[in-house]
C-alpha cells in the first residue's frame, strides 16, 4: 500500500499520526510514521491498523532511553504514548496509583507528593536530561540508589494494561497490594524494551513520604580511606564518593545522621537537599546521551572484585571510566565517554566481561543455592553506546535464558513486530 494511504489507515484510528522525520529516529534508525494515541482504546485501534498494515512499532516515551538497548531492525510505527499522561485513579488510602503510560516521572512525584505520597523509585535522568515516563520506566526497570530498600519498577507495579500487536488489550494484577489473581504481566513487561507490547496503564505500590530525609556524603581520597568508609568500596585507586539516604522522623534521621558522620569521618556532610549526582548514569558533563553506558550487576558484597574488574580493564584500554550506582543492591553504571575510542570500549567491555566470569565476584552468601552448574555471579550489559560502538561489542554478553526468551516473544508477539532486534539475541 502506498505511503498516503498507510498514513489515512493510522490517522483513522489515531488522528495524531503523522510521517516521521529525523528528530523520531530510534537509535539511528528513522521510522516511517509517528502516532500519539489520546486513550487506551485509541492505542488499541491504532495497533490493530499497524498490525493491518504489516508494520512494525516502537514505543516511545518521552525518548529519555530510547537509546538504549540495540537499535531495531525494523521500525515502521513509532507510537508516542506522551498522549497517555493521566493520573487514573489515586487511592491514597490504599497507597495505591493507577496511571497511564505517558505520564512524566516527576509530575507523577508532585502529584503523590502532595498527599504526603511516592513512587519510591530515582531513576537518574536520561540523555535528553528528563527522567522519563512512567512506561519507559517501567519498560527499561530504571531504578536509582533507592531500589536497595524499596526495589525496582517489577518490584512496585502491582497491575498493567497493554496493548498487543494485534490491538487487544489484556490486563493483570488489581487495585490491592495483595491481589494476585491471573499471570503477572507487570513482572514480565518491566525491562521488555517494548518487545512484548505497548504499555498504556500501570498500577503501583506506593509508600509514605518520610517525614524527614537527610543525605549523609563523604569523598574518599582512595581505596584505604574509602575501606575505612565504606568496606565494600575498596578496590579503586581513584577518589569514591560515598552517599546514604536516612528516611524517618526527625528525630531519628537527627541521630542516625550524627552516627553515620562519627563512623566516616572527618569531611562527611549532612543536608537535606539530594545531590546532584544522586543516582546519575552517566557523565557529569551532561553527555550521558553520547557516550557508552554500561550496567553491571552482582553479588552487593563482590562491590571490590567488581571495581578491580573495572579498573583492570580501564588500564588495560587505557580509558577512565566513571562509576556511578547502587553499590549496596549490586547494581552499577560505567560511563565512558563519547570521545572514547570504540575499539577501546569494545576491548573493556570484553576484558570487564572475562574478568566476571573468571569467578571473581563470587560472593554469594553461604545461605544461597549451589548450582548443577557454574551461574553467571556477574553481568555487564551495553546499555547505550554510539553507532561506532555498537558494531563492534557485543552489547548483551551471555544471556543464559535466551531459549525462555524466544518462546516468550513468539507467544505474545508472534509476528515479531514489536520493537524487533532491541533485545538480547535479536529480540
Amino acid at each position: 500500500m502506498a505511503g498516503d494511504e498507510v498514513l489515512r489507515a493510522l490517522a483513522a484510528a489515531c488522528p495524531a499520526a503523522r510521517a516521521a522525520g529525523a528528530g523520531d529516529a530510534v537509535a539511528g534508525v528513522v521510522p516511517r510514521y509517528v502516532a500519539s494515541p489520546a486513550s487506551v482504546a485509541e492505542a488499541s485501534a491504532l495497533m490493530r491498523a499497524a498490525a493491518g498494515q504489516d508494520l512494525t512499532v516502537v514505543p516511545r516515551g518521552s525518548g529519555s532511553r530510547l537509546d538504549w538497548g540495540c537499535p531495531p531492525v525494523r521500525c515502521d510505527l513509532v507510537v508516542d504514548t506522551l498522549g497517555l499522561d493521566q493520573v487514573v485513579e489515586h487511592a491514597a488510602g490504599d497507597l495505591v496509583a493507577r496511571v497511564q503510560a505517558g505520564t512524566g516521572m516527576r509530575r507523577l512525584g508532585e502529584v503523590l507528593a502532595a498527599a504526603g505520597q511516592q513512587l519510591a523509585l530515582d531513576p537518574a535522568p536520561g540523555g535528553n536530561g528528563d527522567a522519563g515516563t512512567v512506561g519507559g520506566t517501567l519498560a527499561t526497570g530504571a531504578a536509582g540508589p533507592r531500589r536497595l530498600r524499596y526495589g525496582t519498577p517489577r518490584d512496585l507495579v502491582i497491575g498493567i494494561t497493554v496493548v498487543r500487536a494485534d490491538g487487544t488489550v489484556a490486563s493483570a494484577g488489581g487495585k490491592v497490594v495483595k491481589n494476585v489473581a491471573g499471570y503477572d504481566l507487570g513482572k514480565l513487561f518491566a525491562g521488555s524494551y517494548g518487545t512484548l507490547g505497548l504499555i498504556v496503564e500501570a498500577v503501583f505500590r506506593l509508600h509514605p513520604l518520610p517525614p524527614a530525609a537527610a543525605y549523609t556524603t563523604v569523598e574518599a581520597a582512595g581505596p584505604a580511606e574509602a575501606r575505612r568508609m565504606v568496606a565494600a568500596a575498596a578496590g579503586s585507586d581513584h577518589p569514591v564518593r560515598v552517599g546514604v539516604l536516612l528516611e524517618g522522623d526527625p528525630a531519628g534521621v537527627g541521630e542516625r545522621a550524627a552516627h553515620l558522620r562519627g563512623l566516616l569521618g572527618a569531611g562527611a556532610q549532612t543536608s537535606p537537599d539530594q545531590p546532584g549526582w544522586w543516582g546519575r548514569t552517566g557523565p557529569p558533563d551532561g553527555q550521558d546521551g553520547a557516550g557508552t553506558l554500561i550496567r553491571v550487576g552482582f553479588w552487593a558484597a563482590a562491590l571490590p572484585a567488581v571495581l578491580a574488574a573495572v579498573d583492570g580493564a580501564a588500564a588495560a584500554g587505557g580509558l577512565d571510566p566513571l562509576v556511578a550506582g547502587s553499590a549496596a543492591a549490586g547494581v552499577i553504571y560505567v560511563a565512558l565517554g563519547a570521545g572514547a575510542h570504540p575499539a577501546a570500549v569494545a576491548a573493556f567491555v570484553a576484558t570487564l566481561r572475562e574478568a566476571l566470569a573468571r569467578g571473581e565476584a563470587d560472593a554469594r552468601p553461604a545461605s544461597a543455592p549451589v548450582p548443577d552448574s557454574p551461574p553467571v555471579l556477574a553481568s555487564a550489559v551495553v546499555v547505550h553506546a554510539p553507532p561506532a560502538v555498537r558494531e563492534l561489542a557485543d552489547l548483551w554478553g551471555a544471556v543464559p535464558g535466551l531459549p525462555l526468551m524466544r518462546a516468550v516473544k513468539d507467544q505474545f508477539d508472534p509476528g515479531h513486530r514489536m520493537a524487533p532486534g532491541r533485545f538480547a539475541g535479536g529480540i
